[in-house]
């Protein structure tokens, strides 16, 4: 599956599908149609138009869609999306709120790179956006970048963060979610070593595999059953002609889908059978919660195949973070210099993908980090999804989060900041 052939004919299935869809739409609006009047001419025109969007929105990235969002002082304030870091492989970007004065908290949020934008957060973003300065990593598709940019591993991946948290200063406070909780927490480690006073104020870990052999998930196992060979054999392919990345190795985004898709084919295929008649009997809207949740989930990216082989092999396979063995560039990374920035880990009691005991492993390697600057929570009942972009998020974890920056906001002094710092923990843990 390296060859380029291989590649283009997964883009040509869904073009192809993308044009079937759009076919069967068309034909089933011509007025003619109306002469005959027949509920499986209706259906057919459902189908399509489900279909010519599904496969459509596969090669789209979508747009972040916050235009404004509601200011103290009772007026609507327009926000603009600013690139503030542009690299190869991804940017480092800014959500301006235009008319607001600068919000104390500044918060970076980085997106994982696992198959789906960044966009994957909006409403993370439009959830934090009101109350602070927030700033994103935004990922590029790796088809669109081409060869002569080099490769992009997961210690290419750590010093981006790294980067970009210098970027947005020691004020920073950053929440890493998922897939980037391990490099993230590497990334804080090395500044700490070598550019302390560029290290964040605090450090949020949601559901990310920092020890991926703590609670066993299908995700973890299946990385146990295949070998590298067999990996790289069956999920890496080169980018075709029709993309400026051609010739670049990567692990699909299409592939990725397919695997999405298979972890809960039975209720996709429910989802869209349902969806298919409401269309039908004109019950359907362009911004439903159907197409508002499948807009985002089939818009995939590829990924370069470095990255997702490194990933597997020293993250899930090797344990590189979890042992405190991992290395960038040669250089050795210590989580344990770690001794100024506050700690917290989110998990979901139902996560199916980060099990609770893979996130918080990272309290364990903070042997430099005082228990006061340490915590953690735990969501009862909540999914995956749900502890970052959730009713859980929403209702619990977000106050959570920004109590805790809050209770860090300020870098420690000698003797005054150790009695606050460990009031604010035993609350955010009492919260918790």
């Amino acid at each position: 599956m390296r060859y380029m052939a291989t590649y283009d004919m997964m883009e040509t299935m869904r073009n192809t599908n993308e044009w079937l869809g759009a076919s069967a739409k068309a034909v089933a609006a011509f007025p003619a149609m109306g002469l005959v009047p027949n509920p499986f001419l209706q259906w057919i025109g459902a189908w399509g138009d489900v279909t010519e969007r599904s496969f459509a929105r596969m090669a789209a990235k979508p747009d972040w869609g916050i235009h404004t969002i509601p200011g103290e002082d009772g007026c609507d304030h327009v926000v603009s999306v600013e690139s503030v870091v542009s690299r190869p492989f991804g940017d480092l970007i800014k959500f301006n709120v235009q008319g607001r004065p600068e919000k104390a908290r500044k918060i970076l949020l980085v997106a994982p790179m696992s198959g789906h934008y960044a966009t994957l957060l909006r409403s993370t973003v439009a959830s934090l956006l009101p109350d602070a300065e927030i700033y994103i990593t935004d990922w590029h598709n790796a088809r669109d970048i081409p060869v002569s940019e080099g490769k992009f591993d997961i210690e290419d991946y750590t010093l981006y963060l790294v980067d970009f948290m210098r970027e947005v200063g020691p004020e920073a406070n950053v929440i890493a979610v998922c897939q980037p909780a391990p490099l993230a927490l590497a990334a804080t480690a090395y500044l700490a070593e070598l550019d302390p006073s560029a290290q964040p104020r605090t450090l949020t870990l949601i559901g990310g595999p920092i020890d991926p052999d703590a609670a066993a998930t299908d995700v973890t196992d299946f990385g146990r059953r295949v070998t590298m060979g067999q990996l790289e054999k069956t999920a890496i392919q080169r980018v075709g002609f029709k993309f400026k990345g051609v010739g670049r190795m990567v692990y699909p985004g299409l592939l990725q889908l397919a695997s999405f898709v298979s972890m809960n084919s039975e209720r996709h295929s429910q989802a869209f059978q349902e969806q298919i008649s409401r269309v039908s009997k004109g019950e359907a809207g362009d911004h439903d919660a159907h197409n508002r949740f499948y807009d985002e989930y089939l818009a995939v990216m590829d990924m370069t195949a470095e990255f997702y082989l490194s990933t597997v092999e020293r993250i899930f396979k090797g344990g590189e973070i979890a042992k405190n063995q991992f290395v960038v560039k040669g250089k050795p990374i210590d989580i344990g210099k770690i001794t100024s920035v506050a700690v917290k880990t989110v998990e979901g009691a139902n996560d199916d993908i980060s099990a609770p005991g893979q996130c918080v492993a990272a309290l364990d390697l903070l042997t430099g980090l005082p228990d006061s600057k340490k915590a953690s929570h735990l969501e009862p009942g909540a999914g995956h999804y749900g502890i970052f972009a959730g009713k859980s998020w929403r209702n619990n974890i977000r106050p959570l989060v920004l109590d805790f920056i809050d209770a860090n906001a300020k870098p420690e002094t000698p003797k005054a900041a150790e009695k606050p710092a460990q009031k604010s923990a035993t609350v955010t843990k009492l919260k918790a």
